[in-house]
């Protein structure tokens, strides 16, 4: 079994993983929706309508609710911007939301000569095409005559236009004020921190009323879909097309879970979770709100608008009930974390942010690879020689069960012409050709089916792997050498790929044809052609991944031949 073979089988292994993975998109069960907290007694109307606190509490007076629509039709209030040395924020001072984050060390194109200062990667974006933001606010029982609190659609203060991190601060704090006639006071703090994506948003509520407040602080994700209408072409060359996109969340019973955009509709989400966290999913960021650990909130999910062009697709958290007695405060407290999949330090953030990488079944192989890959990163400075590395020790790991493979097709490579000679005897009677073949085998102690083995083992390897490289913002833009200046993207002079091909030529010189139909014969000759033009659009760290995997195992099978020839000698020379 050479290399172009075990590519094969590979390959067809690989569209069952995709046709399952697939069916399991669209026919796997949904988890029954665990009930609603105990604080949380109100009767939900539809998720789709958007129109009340899914979970919020109810009283003789009423029940708390949420504006229905995501981005108000009114002129936009006053933007401000709040900047460190990583992350740069526009607040719209309308419900103080974030509407626009900027990633200030992920460039969004890579850095040439011809453009030396990209702009920064665009996360959140509150125009149309690509409309995402990031919401909160407060949610009143009606009824009881308290005034309403501000919800993501209420005008804020602000101070200042501005907010900057100062040179030798470690935070920053930037404070949207909303107060009413009445007496009702509320701050909505922003609270970021040197080199960090992680942000802290305060909402302090300051009962100068006669009467107590009662209501929900929530948070909440909207967003478009991705742009549609795209060729076979640009999605099969375009890495991001592979990768999920859309809702998820994280409850420490049922681990991580994931919601397309095509299933809002058939599968909306309503539970109560505890010590979770409700996110936005795309290739290589991620935005989530992360409630307090020891509170339970109501997780939803819903689509504002959907008989429109461009539905909104929401996933929100409603906190548990909030009571302000007259001259009394209360602060809600929560967390948004805007920025990249940084493996190994997510899960600091919150439990099971790190899952947000979403390797699926692979996880348990894919992220010791992404480990043991960091690792080499560490020694070597560079991620395509991290992947180098990885090869070879993956190589040096599998080596015995690889060795066995080679040994049989060497084998197998001397008894061709004994082989041909059975073909020529039996002509078309293939049962005592095959009765022949199988005796030869036995006669010579060769195992035809030697080179399964490995493929089982490395199979799953190569899924894990190819998924590392294809998700890990690290390979992001990381540059190689000589024309290579990001992996993740297409070798821009395809060398790598015409590397790939004469690997596969000089195998296929080493590999025993034995056995094989003249039909299987032309395919074989025609497949480096084949994956050449496969290869031309695979990220460029995929290919190199491949290449050094093929000529390692090359010049194993050199190796092993030119022994098993030398044992041969020797057994004729004796």
């Amino acid at each position: 079994m050479n290399q172009t073979r075990t590519f094969l089988i590979f390959a067809l292994l690989a569209v069952a993983y995709l046709l399952w993975m697939d069916w399991e998109k669209d026919y796997s069960p949904k988890p029954a929706p665990t009930p609603a907290a105990a604080t949380s007694s109100a009767a939900v109307p539809s998720a789709d309508t958007g129109s009340s606190v899914p979970g919020a509490t109810t009283s003789a007076a009423g029940t708390a609710s949420v504006p229905a629509n995501g981005a108000p039709t009114e002129a936009k209030a006053q933007l401000i911007t709040v900047t460190t040395d990583v992350l740069r924020l526009t607040i719209d001072t309308r419900g103080g939301s974030v509407v626009r984050s900027e990633l200030l060390h992920y460039p969004s194109e890579p850095v040439t000569k011809k453009n030396p200062d990209p702009a920064p990667v665009r996360l959140l974006d509150e125009q149309d095409e690509h409309f995402f933001v990031a919401q909160s606010g407060l949610a009143t029982v009606q009824g009881n005559g308290a005034p309403a609190a501000p919800t993501h659609l209420t005008v804020f203060q602000a101070t200042q236009t501005a907010y900057q991190l100062a040179e030798g601060k470690d935070e920053l704090r930037a404070d949207l004020i909303w107060q009413d006639a009445s007496g009702l006071k509320v701050t909505k703090a922003y609270v970021l921190k040197r080199g960090s994506y992680d942000v802290s948003v305060e909402q302090k509520i300051d009962n100068g009323t006669a009467v107590a407040w009662q209501g929900n602080a929530y948070e909440q994700l909207q967003r478009v879909a991705p742009p549609g209408n795209r060729s076979w072409f640009q999605n099969f060359t375009d890495p991001a097309a592979h990768s999920f996109f859309g809702a998820s969340w994280y409850s420490p019973q049922d681990k991580f879970e994931t919601l397309p955009f095509t299933d809002f509709q058939k599968k909306p989400l309503n539970r109560s979770i505890t010590g979770g966290w409700a996110a936005m999913l795309q290739h290589y960021f991620v935005v989530a709100w992360i409630p307090p650990v020891q509170e339970p909130n109501a997780y939803s999910t819903s689509i504002v608008n959907p008989d429109t062009a461009k539905p909104y697709y929401l996933i929100r958290t409603v906190g548990p009930s909030l009571t302000v007695a007259p001259g009394q405060s209360a602060t809600s407290a929560s967390r948004l974390y805007l920025g990249p999949k940084l493996q190994g330090t997510l899960d600091q953030i919150a439990p099971g942010l790190e899952l947000s990488t979403n390797y699926g079944w692979l996880t348990a192989i894919a992220q010791p690879l992404h480990w043991l890959l960091s690792k080499l990163h560490a020694i070597s400075g560079n991620w395509g020689v991290a992947i180098i590395l990885l090869v070879l020790l993956l190589k040096a790991a599998l080596w015995k069960l690889t060795a066995a493979q080679f040994r049989s097709g060497a084998k197998m490579r001397k008894l061709q012409p004994r082989v041909t000679a059975l073909k020529e005897r039996y002509g078309d009677d293939k049962m005592k050709m095959q009765q022949a073949m199988m005796e030869l085998y036995k006669k010579e102690k060769v195992n035809p089916m030697a080179g399964c083995l490995p493929i089982l083992v490395t199979f799953p390897v190569f899924l894990g792997l190819y998924r590392v490289l294809m998700e890990s913002v690290e390979l992001r833009q990381a540059p190689f050498f000589g024309w290579i200046h990001d992996l993740s993207a297409p070798d821009p002079f395809f060398v790598l790929p015409a590397i790939y091909v004469l690997v596969m030529l000089a195998t296929q010189w080493l590999t025993p044809t034995t056995g094989m139909d003249p039909t299987q014969a032309k395919m074989m000759k025609v497949m480096p052609i084949m994956f050449a033009v496969l290869f031309a659009f695979f990220p460029a760290g995929l290919v190199l991944y491949w290449v050094v995997n093929g000529a390692t195992s090359l010049a194993q099978q050199w190796f092993i031949t030119r022994q098993v020839d030398r044992a041969d000698h020797k057994a004729k020379t004796a």
